[in-house]
């Protein structure tokens, strides 16, 4: 069966130009406008947007999605903010959908390694000082106490390599090097022994950090959010499946102008991936696109503007960025 563009209507009613989205498709790379000019580029639903904004002039604002099955061949007057289609074998279907007074943020995504695939992110958490050599320099006591999280803003991912600007209202821009588990399955409660049933896949990232605003949150007893959740602050690698990697072990490193700064092993984890998921969902329910920063090894450091980090986690891949 082929896909069949689903249409959103906004701001005014519309009726549907008559016979205009009755055409079954005849290929995913034809529009179905039967007066489309030839060389225009296609939507991702096999129809063109100025062939739909043509139709719907003032009132047509995006295809959002393509559906098995085929419009509606009766012209019936769409409510603003309705999405109509019919399935081959059903009745016509509507679902209102939101009418927000702004446009909503765009999903950030993290690359699935070797493919055209993405990952989308919910949320970001971050576990704190969960390796005993970077608790120590970081002045805490290594022992075995609760695991504790801060958390950073979706839209702080950066991926593909690119550039990451030198934050402001800082003068010590640290990099942290971490393996990064994300959530494929939600739950709360979840079991130890469950806990890796959850995860999608696992990649490289960094967890740059403003240590002085951390600092002085740290000594008025302030959250370390402005330390921590600023804008492209997790600069990651791609993803890969969880199938066939071990998170209980593998080399962490990270170099800084090619120098090596930071080098440990998953191994040292103070709590293990499975143990992290586990506590974190007595906290809060995890969703599929939660993503998890499991901790850095010894070795953070500033950096500054020119500086090239290349990081990489064995079996996993590499996070490398630019500070610009």
């Amino acid at each position: 069966m082929l896909p069949t563009p689903v249409a959103v209507l906004h701001r005014q009613d519309a009726s549907v130009p008559p016979n205009r989205l009755a055409r079954p498709f005849r290929s995913e790379l034809n529009c179905w406008a039967p007066d489309h000019p030839p060389g225009r580029a296609l939507s991702v639903s096999g129809a063109c947007i100025p062939c739909l904004r043509r139709w719907f002039p003032g009132r047509y604002e995006t295809v959002i999605r393509s559906q098995a099955g085929s419009i509606a061949k009766s012209a019936p007057r769409f409510p603003s903010g309705t999405i109509c289609s019919r399935r081959e074998d059903g009745p016509v279907q509507e679902r209102l959908v939101p009418n927000y007074v702004i446009t909503p943020p765009a999903t950030s995504a993290v690359p699935v390694k070797g493919t055209d695939q993405l990952f989308p992110v919910r949320r970001i958490f971050c576990v704190g000082r969960n390796y005993a050599e970077h608790a120590i320099e970081m002045g805490s006591d290594p022992t075995r106490e609760p695991p504790f999280y801060f958390t950073k803003p979706f839209d702080a991912v950066v991926t593909g390599g690119a550039d990451m600007p030198y934050p402001s209202a800082t003068k010590s821009l640290h990099h942290e090097m971490e393996l990064v588990v994300a959530i494929g399955k939600g739950g709360k409660n979840i079991a130890i022994a469950d806990a890796l049933s959850h995860v999608w896949g696992y990649c490289c990232g960094l967890d740059m950090t403003r240590r002085d605003l951390q600092n002085e949150a740290k000594k008025t007893g302030r959250p370390w959010d402005m330390g921590k959740g600023f804008d492209l602050s997790a600069p990651m690698g791609d993803l890969i499946p969880a199938a066939g990697f071990d998170p209980s072990k593998g080399k962490i490193e990270l170099k800084v102008n090619g120098k090596v700064t930071q080098t440990s092993d998953l191994s040292k984890l103070i709590w293990s991936v499975p143990e992290v998921i586990a506590n974190l969902s007595e906290l809060v329910e995890l969703q599929p696109g939660d993503l998890i920063m499991t901790g850095t090894p010894e070795g953070v450091a500033a950096v500054v503007k020119g500086d090239v980090l290349e990081g990489i986690v064995e079996g996993v891949g590499e996070v490398k960025t630019k500070i610009v």
